[in-house]
């Protein structure tokens, strides 16, 4: 089979989709297909690839990849990227990664053209939320993690309490994180809190926890990646998500899971799916509730250990190589 997989975010560029879209166009090589990924994402990071890349592709170069293809993938939907199937025939399949409508249902003139466009490809759901969320039925494809890298070190001591990874932005409810702190510091639970991300927060975050007096319980590691992201997420019990806004799923979760940690999380959107059996939830900004999921850990410890034994199976359904053969099985019908 000859996929044509666009992704309008991918490597050298970071994050969830370009995660994603890298992970399965590896798994659909290694399962015998050929495959080519275009995207507007500028640039070339060095590294070579099983598949050809077409970087900022002209429309005739897209139009000339879509005559190629048996199956034309977009992870996440991209009008621009889409383009060439208005003169090229071909199976289309759309893996929606976020909400076309944002959550508190805004609607312009491209979101509409999405929502018209839908009807005529194969739509693909990360989480049942997702799903919920569209105006057509889809396929229910959770996401995958890479599970080459996220893996628990034996050898390395699970000596840290609190991990939060991810952009230092609103959306992304540190600040809710360190008000949770200071709560649990008035009852004399005082939980060491690492910080892994940048971002446009990051001064305010650090003034808040100076306000609120937790200031010494937290350390700001700043970004990482690959290994090292992997490695440090071993020396941590617990992994929080606390996401403002409603995650459309939460890979992060998946990467700290398969890390040995045991998450608590957001629960509107995707993100409990994320989760699963592995974790905590709470409502979406409520300080109190994430408080008293983290209190909950850390005062009986004997509660991770129980978590974490659903960790094996929950990880099995998100494995690259099962999240590729899905969509395969999927093509295959279609076509």
């Amino acid at each position: 089979m000859k996929i044509l997989l666009t992704s309008l975010l991918f490597a050298p560029s970071i994050g969830g989709i370009e995660t994603v879209s890298m992970l399965l166009a590896r798994e659909f090589v290694a399962a015998g297909h050929s495959v080519k990924v275009a995207t507007m994402t500028p640039g070339d990071d060095g590294a070579s690839y099983d598949f050809e890349v077409l970087r900022k592709p002209s429309f005739a170069q897209l139009a000339q990849a879509a005559r190629w293809c048996d199956v034309y993938f977009q992870n996440n939907i991209s009008v621009p990227l889409a383009a060439p199937l208005l003169i090229v025939r071909r199976p289309w399949f759309i893996c929606h990664q976020t909400w076309i409508l944002e959550p508190h249902g805004f609607s312009g003139l491209n979101h509409r053209l999405k929502l018209f466009l839908l009807r005529f490809a194969h739509s693909i759901s990360i989480s049942r939320a997702i799903a919920a969320a569209l105006p057509v039925k889809s396929e229910l494809i959770p996401n995958p993690y890479d599970a080459n890298l996220f893996h628990v070190h034996d050898s390395i001591a699970r000596s840290e309490d609190l991990v939060a990874l991810g952009r230092l932005v609103s959306d992304k409810g540190f600040d809710f994180l360190i008000e949770a702190l200071a709560l649990l510091a008035k009852e004399g639970c005082k939980p060491k809190l690492t910080i892994i991300g940048e971002g446009p927060e990051k001064e305010a975050l650090i003034r808040q926890a100076r306000d609120l007096r937790v200031a010494d319980q937290i350390t700001f590691l700043g970004a990482m990646t690959g290994t090292k992201l992997a490695e440090e997420l071993n020396r941590h019990r617990i992994a929080v998500i606390p996401s403002r806004w409603k995650e459309p799923f939460g890979i992060v979760a998946l990467e700290a899971i398969a890390c040995g940690c045991v998450a608590v999380g957001s629960q509107e959107g995707g993100l409990s799916d994320a989760i699963g059996p592995c974790g905590l939830t709470f409502p979406n900004g409520d300080v109190q509730a994430l408080a008293a999921a983290l209190s909950r850990f850390l005062k009986t410890p004997g509660l991770l250990l129980q978590y974490r034994q659903h960790a094996e199976e929950h990880l099995r359904k998100h494995h690259p190589s099962a999240i590729a053969n899905h969509y395969l099985k999927m093509f295959e019908d279609v076509g």
